[in-house]
């Protein structure tokens, strides 16, 4: 198979880019290892900056979005047993929508099935080869085939264990990444949000959160320590650590609503950013080249960002033949995906209580979440970030 742009992976960012150069006229192939069932279920963020959603209505893919979208105008930050809102409307301007990336890839999927361009499920993707030269390969394997995708360009859109990063070879590429001492226990249940925002809450015992996926489905999170088994916590146990770190202390009336748990799991949390994020013809994207921790909801917007930047260079490309936005591209989308790395460590270690905190340590991020309860300067900042910095 021949094409102009090959794209590795179906995430949200892969489906994005796919349906922006469709639009624009410029021919594509989408490779993805998994089935469609498996990536329309797959688990992972819910929450979208305003450009985000832009994204997504400009490509006629947000019907659903705005119909069951709900959109929050702050959230809450919940410490030494007080609780904080930040509007985000006062501070900046700007909302953000809750919107399960689940959703998202259900959508842009029926869109692609409809409308092209190809879409290949079960494509598992095994190498790029020639990346430096005038057309790069794809070496993969499909219905029991080896297969071979001839590109202008290949785009890496296979996240953190793909093979696009590989491509780069190791003496050109630098790694900057940290892994935190701490996880996350997720839970999906299915009972009403016990709160319409959400809820971020230092404690003693550590971090929680109040989520959601729509206004039936809650979704929770713990930190627990790295290692920790989902199974270790049955529900009554998660119900009641949520309820210690949230302040409902013995008082029924504070509790949240509690209903079944459908779904736990335990996500690491780390830090990485592997630089270049070009090597000749190609070029990665989303968690193939970056990953922050989930607490600042910067991943799957990061991603939506990146594919942005790279749908303007290549629609540039396709009509004036100048690869200057191209060639741009590794400064530009470094320069944001710093940024949201920074913001995404300072959430995460502000709300967060390591096993080796010491008193200091503890004062520390208590001040610093006093200040940003205190200072409009300090809150517009946060609120800035959190509802997403404008593309470049």
């Amino acid at each position: 198979m021949r094409t102009t742009v090959g794209i590795i992976g179906a995430g949200p960012a892969g489906l994005l880019l796919a349906r922006t150069l469709h639009l624009a006229g410029i021919d594509c192939v989408v490779l993805e290892n998994r089935d469609r069932a498996y990536i329309e279920a797959r688990q992972r963020a819910g929450l979208l900056e305003a450009g985000t959603v832009e994204a997504l209505r400009a490509v006629g893919a947000a019907g659903r979005l705005d119909a069951e979208g709900l959109e929050h105008r702050g959230i809450e930050l919940r410490f030494d047993g007080v609780t904080h809102r930040l509007d985000f409307p006062a501070l900046t301007g700007r909302t953000v929508t809750v919107y399960a990336q689940t959703e998202i890839v259900k959508d842009l999927v029926a869109l692609q099935l409809a409308e092209g361009p190809p879409l290949l499920f079960g494509a598992r993707a095994e190498a790029v080869e020639g990346a430096t030269g005038e057309r790069p390969l794809v070496h993969y394997r499909h219905e029991g085939s080896a297969r071979t995708l001839e590109c202008d360009w290949v785009v890496g859109c296979d996240g953190f264990h793909g093979v696009a990063r590989d491509a780069v070879p190791a003496a050109l590429r630098t790694t900057y990444e940290r892994d935190y001492p701490f996880s996350w226990l997720g839970v999906l249940a299915d009972v009403a949000p016990s709160h319409d925002e959400l809820v971020y809450a230092r404690g003693e015992h550590g971090f929680a959160l109040l989520s959601m996926r729509s206004p039936t489905v809650s979704r929770l999170y713990l930190q627990v320590p790295v290692g920790t088994d989902p199974a270790d916590w049955p529900d009554e146990r998660v119900w009641d650590e949520l309820d210690a770190r949230l302040g409902a202390g013995g008082d029924p009336g504070r509790r949240l609503a509690r209903g079944p748990v459908t779904a736990k799991s335990v996500t690491p949390m780390r830090s990485f950013v592997s630089e270049p994020l070009r090597h000749g013809r190609l070029l990665l994207a989303g968690d193939a080249a970056h990953i922050v921790p989930p607490t600042g909801a910067k991943g799957l917007n990061l991603a939506v960002s990146d594919v942005r930047l790279l749908g303007r260079a290549f629609e540039a490309l396709h009509r004036t033949g100048s690869t200057d936005l191209l060639d741009a591209y590794p400064v530009t989308a470094l320069t944001r995906v710093w940024q949201a790395t920074r913001f995404s460590y300072d959430m995460t270690t502000m709300l967060h209580v390591p096993p080796d905190q010491t008193a200091f340590d503890r004062r520390i991020e208590l001040a610093r979440l006093h200040r940003l309860t205190t200072s409009q300067a300090a809150a517009t900042e946060l609120a800035t970030h959190y509802t997403g910095l404008p593309l470049p």
